[in-house]
């Protein structure tokens, strides 16, 4: 049976493949930053996503680009909270996610309506936020990566000796470890290898071949592929936004090897994907059932 994913009081399944929906809320993202300007413009874009066929929606207020700006918590918050409680009150049925490493701005968004806390630091950069996430029952994304906010999309911490999946398993095995320990439910954790986070295309590209390895611990698995610059070299283009089709292609292949949570920019293009990548999958379990 395919994990299931309890999201405060809420269980999400993954029989069907999902699609988290992005809506940055910052200007300075590597893809999307500075094109919606307030709550209104991520309202529309998540209108519209969800409309597209998202089934989660998940909102940041801090860019992890490459050597981007620190942002105080107050700051993400008057960037982020707004928009999530605006969500929550137009759209009571969707899961929403917050995309933050940030105890302080995960709690005021969850106090807004948040369901979810993507934590792109696996709750390595703030020692409150594991009790936030435990005492608040809110599903959880730990995702592998290095180093701060700004240093964990970059280079810096991009060494790997031998296969790099082995690391990646080993050091997200340490934050699983940590978050049941500080009283995260099993239940509610999602895990996520953190693709192109510390790692050059060839690490990316090997963790993504090799992502069975990490659904077999039986927790949903998580991916966020969309747009990122291991697409841009293997497709030419130079231009985030143009990823679209390279960016399709990653999460077929992630869907493909288990993974059941696609993190997108591109809603429509991706849904219809795995629509028929699911419905094929379907028809092979059936010949294969008789």
């Amino acid at each position: 049976m395919p994990p299931t994913w309890r999201v405060r009081g809420r269980t999400l399944s993954t029989e069907r493949p999902l699609v988290m929906g992005i809506v940055n809320v910052t200007p300075d993202s590597f893809s999307d930053g500075g094109t919606l300007r307030g709550v209104d413009d991520a309202v529309a874009r998540a209108e519209r996503q969800l409309a597209e066929g998202a089934d989660i929606l998940d909102v940041g207020g801090e860019s992890t680009r490459p050597h981007a700006d620190a942002v105080a918590a107050d700051e993400e918050a008057r960037r982020a909270v707004p928009v999530v409680r605006e969500l929550a009150r137009r759209f009571p049925d969707v899961p929403l996610s917050i995309d933050s490493v940030k105890s302080a701005v995960a709690r005021a968004a969850i106090d807004a309506g948040a369901h979810i806390v993507n934590d792109v630091s696996g709750l390595r950069l703030d020692s409150a936020m594991a009790r936030t996430c435990a005492e608040s029952d809110v599903g959880v994304v730990l995702m592998h990566s290095r180093g701060s906010v700004q240093e964990m999309a970059s280079y810096t911490y991009a060494d790997y000796d031998g296969d790099p999946m082995d690391v990646v398993l080993e050091e997200l095995r340490e934050r699983v470890d940590d978050a049941l320990a500080q009283g995260i439910d099993r239940r509610n954790i999602a895990v996520d290898p953190g693709i192109g986070f510390s790692k050059r295309s060839e690490h990316s590209l090997r963790v993504l071949a090799s992502l069975e390895r990490l659904v077999a611990w039986g927790f949903p698995v998580v991916v966020g592929a969309s747009r990122k610059r291991f697409i841009g070299e293997l497709s030419g283009m130079q231009e985030p936004a143009a990823r679209v089709h390279g960016s399709v292609g990653a999460a077929i292949a992630a869907f493909e090897r288990g993974a059941r949570i696609l993190r997108v920019h591109d809603v429509a293009a991706t849904r219809q994907a795995l629509n028929v990548a699911d419905a094929v999958r379907r028809a092979a379990e059936g010949v294969a059932a008789r």
